[in-house]
């Protein structure tokens, strides 16, 4: 191991070293400085005669009399079954008083990539509780579902209440008790100290942190540190998962922090930027990210992913959610009208979507009537948002009863599907039944969308005269 006392400039949260021997890309670095302090960094760049370093604790205080150690290794992430319950900075380090890890092993933070081979295609049903999800927009194991949100949107209410209430209903046949549990891995970046108190202390009241493992990079941690946040917790999550066989919800916040601290880092190295000032490869590291989550074909366990992102000025064709949307499958979409109504969550579900929902829904999964439910309920509430500009023209009087009926069911969709606070959890026959209740509000003739059977088995005929009689 070499020692080295060559550093020739220092910029942003880089330090630039010459050295006389090849040094690896992605090495762990120690800085130690005149006054004894020892901090990480990581190999960011390496030619035959200089290095460029990624300091994770700032470069604040580094000067040329500082001694440079590479060791010859990359970050690896200590990983054991006892991480569940435990609180850890953003460098992987307990925070939470508790007792030091011990590991089972060691694992590289940048992880394996998984054979596509070897993937199995994601399709059983997770119970997120969230009727807007569940029934509109299922999430499946070992799927990539991002939230898209905006700034003072509430959205870690939402990953919270996920973080909660997420369950994956037991296989019928499955009455020992060997089934694969259920854990949540939580990676924040660069949130605020008010935002990590609010998380802990819902995690506390709960009881929800004892299946847990929570990475915290707070807003005045250096950016480069949330570089490595994510991947620590990925590390995490595909050890439980494909080791000990849990089913592992990954929520990662927000990732637009994250691509700051990549555009910081890409500014601090004089790179040529790409669209808005991000770095050109930002596609590939995102997809480095996501592509972390799936099923592996012979083990029982999964890594799902829940990503959320703020979109700067609400604008989904940012950088940030357009190429997250390419990567993933679907986004749920958080909505500010919806918001300022007083509707929690407030999901919009006609943006939104998830491109694996058909393969996770039906007989033996969810249940048979949930495809033609929610195809007809989309149907229904997109009919009733195009009605709602023609009112604002024309008025309600100017229009067919049905286009009334449209309208009225527009506003229970919102108002009893989509509302349900932030403490309610909604299995998925209540999520279906309460769908049936609203399109019990449209004669049988508009339901065009859903199988005969099934109309005259869950149809409610005393919902319509109800809504007559109201009429009267």
């Amino acid at each position: 191991m070499k020692e080295y006392q060559t550093i020739t400039e220092i910029s942003g949260p880089l330090v630039f070293v010459e050295t006389d021997e090849p040094v690896g890309y992605d090495d762990i670095v120690e800085i130690e400085l005149s006054d004894g302090e020892t901090r990480r960094g990581q190999v960011l760049e390496s030619a035959s005669d200089y290095v460029a370093i990624q300091v994770f604790e700032g470069t604040e205080g580094i000067d040329r009399d500082a001694s440079v150690r590479f060791l010859g290794e990359t970050m690896k992430m200590p990983v054991t079954e006892d991480l569940l319950g435990r609180v850890m900075d953003g460098t992987g380090q307990p925070i939470d008083g508790g007792p030091e890890i011990v590991p089972d092993e060691r694992r590289d933070i940048v992880g394996e990539a998984i054979n596509p081979y070897s993937r199995e295609y994601p399709e059983e049903f997770i119970q997120t509780g969230v009727s807007a999800i569940d029934g509109m927009n299922t999430l499946v194991r070992g799927q990539k579902l991002p939230i898209f949100s905006a700034s003072g949107l509430p959205h870690n209410d939402l990953a919270l209440q996920i973080a909660r209430q997420a369950t994956v209903p037991e296989e019928e046949e499955g009455e020992d008790d060997e089934g694969s549990e259920f854990a949540v891995i939580f990676g924040a970046m660069g949130i605020t100290a008010e935002e990590a108190n609010e998380f802990m202390d819902d995690f506390e009241r709960t009881g929800a942190l004892e299946r847990s493992v929570v990475f915290m990079n707070l807003a005045d941690d250096p950016a480069v540190e949330r570089t490595i946040t994510p991947r620590l917790a990925l590390t995490t999550a595909e050890y439980l998962a494909f080791e000990k066989d849990y089913h592992v919800l990954v929520i990662l916040t927000d990732m637009t922090n994250y691509c700051e601290a990549l555009r910081e880092i890409g500014a601090a190295r004089e790179e040529v930027p790409g669209r808005r000032g991000y770095p050109g490869y930002m596609y590939t590291d995102l997809a480095q990210l996501y592509e972390r989550a799936g099923r592996i074909q012979g083990r029982d366990g999964s890594v799902t992913q829940i990503p959320i992102l703020t979109m700067p000025g609400d604008d989904d064709t940012h950088p940030i959610p357009d190429l997250t949307g390419y990567i993933t499958e679907g986004q749920i979409y958080i909505d500010r009208d919806l918001n300022s109504q007083g509707i929690t969550p407030p999901i919009n579900v006609l943006p939104s979507l998830s491109r694996l929902m058909d393969d996770g829904i039906g007989e033996g999964l969810t249940r048979a009537d949930h495809a033609d439910v929610k195809d007809q309920i989309f149907a229904a509430y997109a009919e009733g948002e195009d009605l709602r500009d023609l009112v604002n023209i024309v008025g309600r009087e100017a229009l067919s009863e049905l286009d009334n009926k449209y309208l009225d069911f527009a506003d229970r969709f919102e108002e009893e599907f989509v509302d349900q606070g932030t403490d309610t959890s909604r299995s998925i026959d209540e999520t279906l039944e309460l769908g049936w209740d609203l399109l019990s509000m449209l004669p049988k003739d508009a339901l065009n969308r859903i199988d005969e059977d099934l109309i005259e088995e869950h149809y409610r005929e005393d919902e319509t005269a109800e809504a007559v009689e109201a009429e009267a």
